[in-house]
């Protein structure tokens, strides 16, 4: 997670990178925001690009991690009858 936002007033990008750039450093893709301060729904994630860069070896964080589970759960990805 990158941190952007003002002073007292945080807000996260959700960021796909590697283990090696610094928290605010470069990234490869960005898929989500999250708002700790924001009440009730305070996130928003590509669940696609995120279970794609997960197949691919990335490993997300407990945050982002719950985020995903989160949001697995409340958009079930729909089978082929």
């Amino acid at each position: 997670m990158k941190r952007v936002g003002a002073k007292n007033t945080p807000v996260f990008r959700i960021v796909v990178a590697d283990s090696r750039s610094p928290r605010d450093g470069k990234f490869i893709e960005e898929i989500g925001v999250y708002h700790p301060l924001k009440q009730g729904e305070n996130y928003t994630i590509k669940l696609d690009r995120a279970q794609y860069w997960i197949s691919k070896g990335a490993q997300a964080s407990d945050t982002v991690a719950s985020f995903i589970k989160k949001a697995t759960k409340v958009a079930p990805v729909a089978t082929a009858a």
